[in-house]
């Protein structure tokens, strides 16, 4: 990471998933999930500052979809795996296929960066080790990754119900999360949870996509 930590059992923490704290009455706070909300809040308003000074002449929608793009669950999981996350994850590997989990692992060890060093030293992290090795905003910017406006398109093309239902609120989800389904016609094709509604439709949306090329590739 470019720095010694000072706490090092809140990078511990940060590759603990809650799979592996089951056993825990206090899973919740031996787990890196509220890491990974922290991690996201820092992350995502470091990303904004970075775009907004790289490209000085673009407005708030360009800016906007970039942002989401570099924050997105395949993208994060991608720079995850590139880091080398997975060898380091706590966690029991049972039916995480195709999960989010080493994004959210990378969002919990911003948290880690930021609670153990400061913002400026997580601001370093992620302009040098984030952006510097693994992201290439120019790239991004030329790629799609509205997965909510691909399934809407694709409906109407297919003349397909589509709808984006909220399974669970976060006054009543263990992870404070908005659990959110998609179902296309009356079946529920995929479902993510997410602290924030938009992100959770989006990740949702990305699993349909995923689930109905594949299906469309197969007939």
């Amino acid at each position: 990471m470019g720095f010694y930590p000072n706490n090092v059992s809140l990078y511990r923490m940060a590759f603990r998933h809650k799979s592996s704290t089951q056993s825990s009455p206090d899973k919740i706070n031996e787990s890196n999930e509220r890491l990974e909300f922290l991690g996201d809040a820092i992350l995502g308003a470091i990303v904004a500052e970075h775009l907004f000074s790289t490209f000085p002449f673009e407005d708030e929608g360009f800016l906007t979809k970039l942002r989401s793009k570099v924050v997105s669950r395949h993208h994060l999981n991608n720079i995850a795996r590139k880091m080398g996350i997975p060898q380091i994850m706590n966690m029991n590997e049972a039916g995480f296929e195709g999960s989010s989990i080493y994004g959210n692992a990378l969002e919990a060890l911003i948290g880690s960066i930021y609670l153990d060093k400061g913002y400026k030293k997580a601001k370093e992290f992620i302009l040098n080790r984030f952006f510097g090795l693994y992201v290439d905003v120019h790239e991004l910017e030329a790629l799609e990754t509205d997965f909510k406006s691909r399934l809407t398109e694709w409906s109407q093309k297919e003349k397909q119900e589509l709808e984006f239902k909220v399974l669970q609120d976060p006054q009543h989800s263990n992870d404070r999360g908005f659990h959110v389904g998609v179902l296309v016609g009356k079946s529920l094709v995929s479902q993510a949870s997410h602290p924030s509604k938009k992100r959770a439709e989006q990740l949702a949306a990305e699993k349909a996509w995923a689930s109905i090329m594949q299906q469309e590739k197969t007939e």
